[in-house]
């Protein structure tokens, strides 16, 4: 009988090295953009006093919501019951647990004082959003590490199920925080809705799920370890699941904001001319992000091809980024509406719409933050037995 064994990969190979060098001189990039914005001052970004939320914010926000839908992939196995997703469980939560991190590095670093955040994770104010989300944060590292011991540990695996079961609740709430961060913001137009935290949810599925297939194929195919059709057929077509969810998701948000009257404006200005923001939305987000990603999923010339759908998984994950840059940068680039019924102008440019340029410095450390990332699981899986020696049919179809 086919018996499933993990293993390391090895670190030995020169590609190997390559990689991890590669991944390091691209986080240490930035890293130093980080430093260097520090000591020039936020002045050589592209925020400004209307766009307080840039490009690194959109990198950390991305990260942290598909750090959350990574680890479905073992929930699917230990709370659904789905056992053939098993042998993928110690992978799923080793990429999540990167994905916050790297993520959290791009908000830390984007700091004008990193050093004060010990003062928001010693004095909470329960009142504030931004609290509860610290708390969610640190408490993910803690319960998705001890999940992991749990799949890891053969005499902590019959906790598995209660501690795959608890990180399961535990990600939707944080989801839902990071989703509410913006919803409960009910001064600007297109935050104020309780769209925003579900929509966030099922953004994480479609983003973790894409993510986690291009690591796992990448880590398949440089360690060279057979991958049978049976599980990439199934995460193709849950991500196909996803994907239209997310549009179903969008669809909706967009169509109770134009029933109601106050949010005509922010709409019109969003879906048809708002300049980068409109072109974004329909080109990027809602094409590229959507429409085609399910083509390749679907369609019977590309269904059965992984190139197809590694390629479906970089437009998801191209598209995620494109929505939440509408969301954040897009959400705050609308002028609020201080005085409704009358016009407003002041020397801080209020009741105009607010231009954004990210800068080279913003982008680089938002990079940064994916080669953390990627550094944290290259190293995970080249150190520990994150990974099943082999993912063939024969051995997928037995795992129980």
């Amino acid at each position: 009988m086919d018996t499933l064994r993990y293993g390391a990969i090895d670190a030995r190979s020169p590609k190997y090295w390559a990689l991890l060098i590669g991944l390091g001189l691209v986080a240490m990039i930035g890293v130093l953009s980080a430093h260097h914005m520090e000591v020039e001052g936020h002045v050589i970004s592209g925020m400004n006093n209307q766009i307080v939320w840039g490009m690194p914010h959109v990198f950390a926000v991305f990260l942290i919501v598909a750090a959350s839908g990574a680890l479905n992939v073992a929930s699917i196995a230990s709370v659904f019951g789905k056992t053939e997703y098993k042998p993928l469980g110690r992978l799923s939560a080793l990429l999540a647990i990167a994905l916050l991190a790297g993520g959290l590095a791009v908000l830390v670093l984007d700091l004008g004082r990193p050093d004060r955040l010990i003062v928001a994770m010693t004095t909470y104010n329960f009142k504030s959003i931004f609290a509860w989300n610290i708390l969610l944060y640190t408490g993910f590292f803690a319960i998705v590490g001890f999940y992991m011991w749990c799949m890891m540990d053969h005499a902590m695996q019959k906790f598995s199920k209660q501690a795959g079961l608890f990180a399961f609740i535990w990600r939707l709430i944080l989801t839902t925080g990071t989703g509410s961060i913006f919803g409960f913001l009910v001064a600007r137009s297109a935050y104020d809705t309780a769209m925003l935290a579900p929509m966030f949810i099922m953004m994480s599925f479609a983003l973790g799920l894409a993510f986690y297939i291009i690591v796992m194929l990448a880590s398949y195919q440089w360690s060279e370890r057979p991958v049978g059709d049976l599980i990439v057929n199934r995460m193709r077509n849950l991500l196909g699941i996803f994907v239209a969810a997310v549009m179903y998701f969008v669809a909706v948000y967009h169509v109770t904001n134009l029933y109601a009257t106050e949010h005509h404006a922010v709409e019109k200005f969003l879906l048809l001319d708002g300049g980068i923001f409109t072109q974004l939305f329909w080109y990027v987000q809602i094409l590229l992000g959507g429409i085609v990603p399910l083509a390749l999923i679907y369609a019977p010339q590309t269904r059965n091809c992984r190139r197809a759908l590694l390629a479906a998984c970089a437009l998801v994950l191209i598209g995620g980024m494109a929505h939440i840059y509408i969301i954040i940068v897009g959400g705050q680039a609308f002028p609020i509406e201080m005085f409704p019924g009358m016009e407003v102008s002041s020397s801080f440019f209020d009741g105009e719409v607010s231009a954004y340029t990210p800068s080279l410095w913003e982008i680089l450390l938002g990079f940064g933050g994916i080669a953390i990332t990627l550094l944290l699981v290259t190293v995970g899986v080249a150190i520990l037995d994150f990974l099943p020696e082999s993912l063939a049919d024969n051995i997928v179809s037995h795992k129980k």
